[in-house]
């Protein structure tokens, strides 16, 4: 008689065996192809509490158990003032799928919300100086976010809609303010929608952002609200009708983007134009 699994042992099976393909192997790729973890890194895995952190939480612990490289994991929560029905259901999940809690409290959602102006980019910035300072002091070198494919093509697609550039999301990122620490996204590659349905399938119920600005989504009564990015969202789904692999070609484009062909373009922070080569061609 074979033995019964727990539910986290189903969870942590499903990653391996029916998602191998759309979650596991999409995931190694990215660990592989951007050269995101090396031997003796500490890495504090930054978990919100929704679907894609704690997915992400499973997959470094999957990888930290097989992995020939050694490297060390810290599962970093910050509640940036989540109501207490949030904060449980994090533990409550966390608990559920072993995976041992670090939790730091901040007031970013109450400072966040007292701003009209991009209240999100302001909260995202205020989480990752938190994250940073939080995990170095715990001796971590990186910390490991759970952005995705859907993400990165959002981003690109944001910013050249909204702010007038042609940038992309890095794979890894240096800290600019937090000497030695680094950014790493492990879950690159896997999209959006293979999480949802590793989500579905293990009968999993995470929480949202759980901030105002989700809630003016949903009081929208379209699914767009105040939120460019979910306009994006429902914009890929109609393009994605006619041209099912649209989100691959813009990933594929950022990383393949012809200098040679661009009329301007930034590096190291500073603005070049053709014009400085045109002549010497």
């Amino acid at each position: 008689m074979s033995k019964q699994l727990t539910p986290c042992q189903m969870v942590e099976r499903s990653i391996i065996k029916k998602f191998r393909k759309t979650i596991w192997n999409p995931f190694i790729l990215a660990v592989k192809r951007y050269e995101l973890i090396q031997q003796g890194d500490r890495i504090a895995v930054c978990i919100s509490g929704g679907k894609d952190s704690m997915l992400l939480a499973k997959l470094m612990q999957q990888l930290q158990r097989h992995s020939e490289v050694p490297f060390e994991l810290v599962f970093l929560v910050m509640d940036p003032g989540y109501n207490p029905v949030n904060r449980q259901k994090i533990e409550s999940n966390a608990e559920l799928l072993h995976i041992p809690l670090t939790i730091f409290e901040s007031d970013i959602f109450e400072v966040a919300s007292s701003t009209e102006k991009n209240p999100c980019y302001l909260c995202a910035r205020m989480r990752r100086g938190n994250l940073y300072h939080q995990a170095q002091e715990l001796g971590c070198n990186k910390i490991a976010l759970g952005h995705h494919f859907s993400d990165v093509i959002e981003t690109t697609l944001i910013g050249m809609f909204y702010g007038s550039q042609l940038q992309g999301m890095m794979p890894k990122l240096h800290s600019t303010n937090f000497p030695g620490m680094q950014l790493i996204r492990p879950m690159y590659c896997i999209h959006e929608d293979a999480i949802l349905a590793w989500k579905q399938y293990n009968n999993l119920e995470f929480i949202q952002c759980a901030c105002r600005m989700t809630e003016k989504i949903d009081e929208s009564g379209d699914g767009i609200g105040p939120s460019k990015r979910q306009e994006i969202k429902l914009l890929l789904r109609e393009l994605r009708k006619t041209n099912p692999n649209i989100e691959k070609s813009i990933f594929n484009s950022i990383h393949a983007v012809c200098l040679d062909t661009m009329p301007g373009y930034k590096t190291g922070g500073a603005a070049h134009s053709f014009l400085e080569r045109y002549d010497a061609d």
